[in-house]
Parts: C-alpha cells; structure tokens; sequence
C-alpha cells in the first residue's frame, strides 16, 4: 500500500508537472509586432507648379501623427501648425484610413511664396512607437504674371443702397469660376446677392432687391495662390468693408416732368423737372449715383458732341448728381425752370431750379438711386456707363456668374 501510494503520488506529480510546462511553453511565446504606420502627404514628392495656398494635407493608417515640419530650399524651417483637415484640403487618398483616423492639415503662419522649393516631413507612430517618416520636396509654381484687381467700394466708405460691389482686372480673366469662388462677400442682413460677370475683366455684385438700408458688408477677395489662367496668378488677398446707409430712391418720371424724393419709405420731396428732350431722351432705369460736383463744367464734347455743333454746349452748372457716365445728372439749370414740370428740353440730363438741386446735393451721396421711367429713350445699358446693374433683369444677372 505503501509503494501504490508512493506511484499514485509520483503520477501525480509528473501531471502536474505536465501541465505546468504547457502553460509555461505559451506565456513564453513574444507577442505580435504591431504593423508600421502609414503616412499619406497630398503632395507628392517631386511635385511642381504647385499652388502656394494648397493645405498641406497628412493622413495616417495605424498609428499617431507626430512631428510634422516644412523647411524651405536652403533648409530654414518655416514655420506653422496642424489643423484639422477641410473640404478645401487636397485628398491625400480615395479613402478614409481604416482605423478612421481624421487628417490634418500643416498650415504656414504667412502663404508660402510663389517658384520656391518646399520639403514636408512627416511622421508617425504605431502601437509600439515605432516610427514611420514619410518626405515629400515641391516646388511652388511661378507665373508668367500676377495682378490684384481694383474693388468699389473703397474699404471704409458708406454708400447707398444701390452701390454693386464691383471688382476690375487689368487682364481678362480665364478662369472666372476659379476667381469668382475666391471672392466671399457677407452681410450683417444676409443677401441672395450673386456675382455676375459684366466682361471678361469685371465682375459686380449685388442681390436681386437693393441693398438692406444701415447694414455692414465684407469683400474677402482671397486671391493668392488662385490660378486666373494662362499664366495669371493672384498677387495677393484684399479684404475690404463698408457701410450702406439709409435708402434714398428717387423717382423722375419724364412723362409726368416730376421728381419724387424717397428716403426709406418716406416721400419727402416731389419736385418739377424737365428731363431729356426728343434728341436728347434720358435713359429709363435705375440709375446710381456715383459722385457728386458743387460746380461742374458741362462739356459736350466728352459725349461726342462737339462744342460748336448745333447741339454742341460748354456750361457751368452747380449741385451736379451724376447718374451716368453717358453725361446724366440731376443738377441746377436755371435757364430751364420755365420749362421744369411741363416739357422734356435737357440732352439727357434731370433739370431742377437751383434751390432744389442744392437741396437734392446734399441729401445725396455715391449709391443712392435715381430712376428714370416714362422716357422716349432706351433702358440705360452697358453702352451708357459702368453701373447699369439694377437694369439687368435678375434672372439674367444670376446668368451671368461662372458659378451657376
């Protein structure tokens, strides 16, 4: 009994032993390595003609973005930050990463500049920390030329509720619907305002009613790094602000010779006027006011009229409005009073005693309205001055943005 005891407790212990070196063979065995980061960077390394303004996206598969760094041809760093990836970011792959990490984008403090050399370095860390780098060199594209356009309003100005916003190119622009989305313009009363191109080198905006009286509005015009086309670039971004003021439309009615004087919904004069005769009919229209001449010469020869023509004239008027520049204005004409509230004698222009053009002078400013209705003459057009706008119907002025 004593020896079986002994054997029982002897397989005992070889069982024992048995398993305990199973357990011990699989503990021992190393853990999986974890697989290496990917990174993705938009750019790709040797890359050329690329925009200034491009995000600089970086997307990472299996692991953790770290240092991210940009250093220019002569290996100076330039600096900048990680940001969440936009929609304007250039897609660094078809899809997303698997483990659904989101990417970033390396922004510059300043743009970076045109025809230089750029490197991006990347790099990222797996579950292990091993790190994965990934470098990619650019060049930046260097245009045959680069331009910044003029823009109306001037930054600062407060204007009437008529004043498009209007934005001149030295060049013709090929690339309208590139330009045209890089000019954001907002509205403390938000607008329907759309861009219409008027040529292929001016483009305005307005909303399809007149502008919201005592309202703030912004023009971001983001132009650097914009690609305009055969070779023009942005040269770089403006950024302009203005106030619209109260609303003054007027209302000259060449069949009835009467002026009605409206500020908000308020009339607040009703003067007699004599408007352009049958050689010389005023254009029917909203007209805008675009600057004001407490004495003005009256020249036709600017108009193609030559002085010593039969219906040529050279005259010194006062509190001259301008509405056109086809030669419209309301002003002071004396000479016609006779005539104001009974018959159309001026070459276009709206006559008024010289006590109510003052009048009219100083209630105006750049951006009010005047329109003309009951004329013999043509709806004013592009062929009578740079602000016609409110005379293109809306549904043609909508057709008119590259963006539609």
């Amino acid at each position: 009994m004593r020896r079986t005891a002994a054997m029982i407790a002897a397989g005992t212990l070889v069982l024992l032993a048995g398993c305990s070196g199973d357990d011990a063979g699989k503990s021992g065995q190393p853990a999986a390595e974890a697989a290496p980061a990917t990174v993705e960077l938009a750019v790709e390394d040797g890359a050329a003609d690329v925009s200034p303004v491009v995000p600089l996206e970086i997307a990472v598969d299996g692991g953790e973005l770290g240092e991210v760094t940009v250093t220019d041809g002569a290996g100076a760093p330039v600096p900048g930050s990680l940001g969440p990836a936009t929609q304007d970011a250039e897609p660094v792959a078809d899809e997303p990463a698997e483990d659904g990490a989101p990417a970033q984008v390396w922004v510059p403090e300043t743009p970076l500049a045109y025809g230089t050399s750029y490197t991006l370095t990347a790099t990222a860390v797996n579950e292990d920390d091993q790190e994965t780098t990934e470098t990619a060199t650019f060049t930046t594209v260097t245009p045959e030329s680069v331009t910044t356009p003029s823009i109306g309003p001037l930054d600062g100005m407060e204007v009437g509720v008529g004043m498009p916003i209007r934005v001149y190119f030295e060049e013709p622009v090929a690339d309208k619907a590139a330009v045209e989305s890089h000019l954001l313009v907002t509205s403390s009363t938000p607008t329907d305002g759309v861009w219409s191109w008027l040529d292929d080198s001016e483009v305005h905006f307005r909303p399809s009613q007149y502008w919201p009286a005592n309202i703030e509005v912004t023009l971001d015009a983001n132009l650097y790094g914009v690609d305009f086309g055969e070779g023009v670039w942005g040269e770089k971004n403006r950024s302009v602000s203005f106030s619209v003021g109260d609303r003054h439309v007027s209302v000259a009615d060449a069949s009835t010779h009467t002026m009605e004087v409206y500020d908000g919904d308020q009339l607040v004069q009703t003067f007699p006027m004599s408007a352009g005769g049958p050689d010389f009919p005023s254009r029917n229209g909203p007209h805008v006011v675009t600057e004001l001449n407490r004495n003005r010469i009256m020249d036709s020869s600017t108009y193609g009229t030559p002085v010593d023509s039969p219906n040529g004239y050279r005259t010194p008027v006062e509190y001259a409005v301008r509405l056109s520049n086809n030669g419209e204005f309301v002003h002071a004409a004396p000479w016609s009073v006779a005539q104001q509230g009974r018959e159309n004698v001026s070459h276009g222009c709206i006559n008024l005693s010289t006590d109510r053009a003052a009048w009219f002078y100083n209630f105006s400013q750049p951006g009010d309205v005047v329109e003309i209705k009951g004329s013999i003459g043509p709806t004013l057009s592009a062929a009578d001055g740079d602000i016609y706008d409110w005379a293109i119907p809306w549904d043609e002025w909508q057709a008119g943005s590259a963006l539609k």
